[in-house]
């Protein structure tokens, strides 16, 4: 045990915490947050002497190397590089092509993230493995997301990982993990490290503000005094500094390079130009630059030289950098790039080029635009992008800087970057663009809004581009018109200016223009379908729409055209009832987001298949794509939709449901997605229907109503609002719904639409008429795989028989439908089901809890996966968790299902048992 820092006991306590905790098999990850020179530095060297017994792997974020693609992780896998290869093959092409050691195609996010946390899992096999991330406020993009991926995804590697960095001034990737905030020491503290570096006697006033202005800073404490003359240190005369500590600390390391010999300052500033710290290319340039062989002597204080080149402290290298004149430092870039190898690594000696280049200069600009395409391979569009953003920034020529900044925005929105990517758009249009560019900067503005409020003035924003595009590219045009289609969708009733309407006039009113290439035939159905039904409803837009499901279902498209449209896809076959083919697109979508790593749309994927799960009736599973939607909200910074309230509203819970909902309207509202306010109100109308309050039920869905939906909307409102209104004592106001829910399902022709018609007709009806209804939605609804629906008929056709006196027949039914609302998991209209048995004179016994019901959601998920075969390495891939993890979990199943092995683990056991028949022990007298 090392002993503690001065001041620091707490501090050093967590940290011998977590490394007890990792020696016993567990995994943890903890951030350090704090100011410059708080000390996080020391405790992280502190860490590093306390882990005996562990291997230890570190790395530093450099500022100027924030733009170069997975630098950081680089750094910290670096040792390990000889084991990628043991990785599956998808992982180690993922990260071998992120490090560039191979050529690919830009490797998706989650890939590198599950390589490197499968790299991790198999270093740690032979002994715990510590990984120290300092500085981590100016890691790469990529490095940073990477390494909160992985942090995350932690389980029971054995893998221990702490990250510093400065109290950032917004969000992080790094939030939502275990922190420990580094504040300064204590007064008594204070003073004591201040007395280990005074060299004279200091005026106890000077002290006292020394102490107070430092707030205990331990790195202030130290460097500060080395800057006061005597005088200011006997009696405190001499003038205040108004710069912030950090500054003030990055000057007193100024102050101290002063005094060193030339060569020696310019080997520091070589070294802090190499932002990796490899020795090579930093006394390659060295030596190019005349330092002297007695240089590295004189700067041992400050930085040391090794494997790896390190500076005392952060502040050290920035210091270094800054106080260098610019032509220096232009100077030093220079023979950093000549000393490194273009063969194996051009970006790199690009990236130095670039820097070393005052002005304008069109072959370094071009050497960056072609370096620009393999920084995407490796650290994706992000890295893409800051290549672009320095080719334009030294373009000579104003068409070919506009059309370089507009590829740079482009690639920054689809890193996921709004406003970066508005600035360089700025920057473009600044520029002679061709009229096919201008539009395409117009597009882009509108693709910018709808990333960024899912609605508003974004429909608006792409219709005109789309207009505009027509006559230069069809293809484009016909795109735009379908993202226009999805901004309307979402931002529904909130819409400004633009609607679904107004665009599908714009559509059918379009001249294509021929353009370079044409759209996939099932693109051009689903645009041409989607304005059918909006202009002239379901009856004329069905069969085209169905002609585009077909095409989507059955023709081979690309994997990208794919992605981009499947979610429309799928949302039209949930309006037509196509439970089957929903089923397998929205299944088709999630895998191909999963395996590409597609961030922007993977969210929207598991959504749609999630809401479809709700359909079915597998709550398990919809939870379980909550569960992932959280992982990759947490990855990419983007906000949730309020899935886990409409989870709440199905299973009947009351007061979370009513809590979160109105949580995710808040939120809804201030993003403008006024496709998820119906939503939340369709769950409200379900939750009251399934409680028996009627009348709350009705005021619910009159809200979603009370404004066109198409896509599918409709059919989740319409049923709710018309059972209401029947239960509730108001079966005139259903007229209208009834007439709209008709003119859908007979389009649609499909037993799912139909039956949940003849299910809501019924409740309208009396006599003969309304129990033929009621048998023809049981025997529709039977033939489809959708669960909800077809427990809701047999439901409501066993209280019509209770209310026809029709006991015997009533329970038969009731007893199906709370059986079936108990194997959902359905807790409100299970005990409305069950509140209806015991009206029949029926005696209902609770079901006791079974142990499947212990299992967690990823427990679930993980046991199921492991029914049907998948190896830990395969579940780890799927859920975003090592092989090792995974194993972890499934030895908590093996426990809580009193198994010992997969033998004995078969899918069929994980599913909830059937409805036993003697769930009735008795009938009350004169039943």
């Amino acid at each position: 045990m090392q002993p503690a820092l001065r001041g620091r006991p707490g501090e050093c306590e967590v940290l011998d915490d977590l490394l007890a905790s990792v020696r016993t098999g567990q995994s943890r990850a903890l951030v350090l947050r704090g100011e410059a020179g708080i000390g996080k530095t020391a405790l992280l060297e502190h860490l590093d002497s306390s882990a005996s017994g562990f291997r230890v792997a570190r790395a530093a974020g450099v500022e100027s190397e924030m733009e170069l693609p997975h630098a950081g992780l680089h750094q910290l896998c670096a040792p390990f590089a000889d084991r990628i290869d043991r990785l599956p093959g998808p992982q180690r092409d993922a990260l071998s092509t992120a490090f560039g050691r191979r050529d690919g195609d830009a490797p998706s996010r989650f890939l590198v993230g599950l390589a490197v946390l499968g790299l991790l899992s198999d270093v740690a096999e032979e002994k715990p493995l510590l990984w120290i991330v300092d500085d981590a406020q100016w890691l790469d993009e990529a490095s940073s997301q990477t390494l909160a991926f992985v942090a995350r995804r932690l389980g029971a590697e054995s893998v221990a990982m702490v990250v510093a960095m400065r109290d950032p001034a917004g969000k992080d990737d790094f939030d939502g993990l275990e922190g420990l905030v580094v504040r300064g020491l204590g007064e008594r503290d204070a003073r004591a490290l201040l007395a280990t570096v005074l060299t004279g006697p200091l005026d106890d006033d000077v002290r006292d503000r020394l102490v107070a202005e430092t707030r205990g800073n331990p790195l202030a404490l130290l460097e500060l005094p080395r800057g006061l003359t005597p005088a200011e240190m006997a009696g405190g005369f001499g003038l205040p500094d108004a710069s912030s500590l950090a500054s003030r600390i990055e000057e007193s390391f100024r102050r101290r390079l002063a005094p060193l010999p030339p060569s020696t300052r310019l080997l520091l500033l070589v070294a802090s130009a190499e932002p990796i710290g490899d020795p090579v290319p930093v006394w390659r340039a060295a030596s190019a630059l005349g330092v002297e062989p007695g240089a590295r002597g004189a700067a041992a204080e400050l930085v040391e030289f090794g494997g790896q080149v390190r500076f005392r402290h952060p502040l050290v290298r920035s210091a270094v950098y800054r106080a260098a004149s610019q032509e220096e430092r232009e100077r030093t870039h220079r023979a950093l790039a000549d000393a490194t190898d273009p063969e194996v690594d051009p970006d790199r000696r690009a990236w130095h080029r670039a820097h070393a280049t005052p002005a304008p200069d069109e072959d370094v600009a071009a050497e960056l635009e072609r370096s620009a395409g393999r920084a995407q391979a490796r650290g994706g569009l992000a890295a893409a992008a800051a290549f672009l953003e320095r080719a334009a920034e030294l373009t000579p020529e104003p068409a070919r800087r506009a059309r370089r900044a507009l590829a740079a925005a482009q690639s920054k929105q689809r890193a996921g970057a709004p406003d970066a990517a508005l600035q360089l758009l700025a920057l473009a249009e600044a520029g002679p663009l061709d009229e096919l560019d201008q539009v395409r900067a117009d597009l882009l503005r509108g693709q910018v809004s709808f990333a960024v409020t899912r609605g508003g003035d974004a429909p608006q924003l792409l219709l005109e581009a789309a207009k505009r595009l027509e006559p230069l590219d069809g293809a484009l045009a016909r795109e735009t018109y379908l993202d226009a289609f999805a901004a309307a969708l979402f931002a529904d009733r909130l819409t400004r200016g633009v609607g679904a309407r107004e665009i599908a006039e714009a559509v059918l009113a379009a001249e294509w223009g021929a353009g370079s290439r044409r759209s996939p035939k099932a693109f051009d159905l689903l645009l041409e379908g989607l304005a059918v039904v909006t202009i002239d409803g379901y009856a004329a837009g069905a069969p085209t729409l169905r002609r585009a499901l077909r095409e989507f279902h059955d023709e081979p498209m690309s994997d990208e055209e794919a992605l981009r449209w499947l979610w429309l896809a799928c949302r039209a076959a949930r309006a037509l009832g196509e439970d089957a083919i929903s089923d397998e697109l929205t299944e088709r979508q999630v895998r191909l987001a999963r395996e590409a790593g597609e961030l922007s749309v993977l969210p929207i994927a598991l959504a749609e298949r999630f809401s479809l799960q709700l359909f079915l009736g597998n709550l398990l599973a919809a939870e379980a794509l909550v569960l992932e939607t959280e992982v990759v909200a947490a990855s990419t910074g983007s906000r949730l939709a309020p899935q886990r309230a409409l989870l709440a509203a199905l299973r009947g819970e009351e007061a979370e449901a009513t809590a979160l909902i109105e949580a995710g309207r808040r939120e809804v509202l201030d993003r403008g997605e006024g496709l998820w306010l119906v939503i939340t109100e369709w769950a409200s109308a379900v939750l009251f229907n399934g409680l028996g309050r009627y009348e709350e039920a009705l005021a619910a869905a009159e809200q979603a109503v009370g404004h066109p939906h198409e896509l599918g909307v409709s059919t989740w409102v319409q049923p709710e609002f018309i059972e209401a209104a029947a239960r509730s004592g108001h079966p005139e106001r259903a007229a209208g719904p009834l007439r709209r829910l008709q003119e859908i399902s007979s389009a649609a022709g499909t037993d799912w639409a139909l039956g949940v018609e003849a299910r809501s007709r019924a409740l309208l009806n009396e006599g003969d008429v309304a129990e033929n209804l009621y048998r023809e939605a049981i025997a529709r609804l039977s033939r489809t795989r959708v669960r909800t629906a077809l427990a809701r008929a047999h439901l409501v056709y066993g209280e019509w028989l209770r209310r026809e006196r029709r006991r015997v027949e009533a329970r038969e039914q009731l007893r199906t439908a709370h059986g079936m609302y108990m194997e959902i998991g359905m807790h409100g209209f299970a005990e409305r089901a069950r509140r209806e048995r015991m009206a029949t004179g029926e005696t209902v016994r609770k079901r006791s809890p079974d142990t499947r019901d212990n299992l967690t959601a990823q427990e679930a998920q993980i046991a199921r996966l492991a029914a049907e075969g998948c190896t830990n390495t395969e579940i780890g891939a799927q859920l975003f968790i090592s092989p090792r993890t995974a194993e972890w979990h499934l030895r908590g199943v093996f426990t809580k299902l009193g198994i010992h092995s997969r033998k004995e683990l078969h899918a069929g056991a994980l599913d909830p048992p059937p409805s036993a028949p003697d769930t009735h022990v008795g009938m009350a007298p004169g039943a």
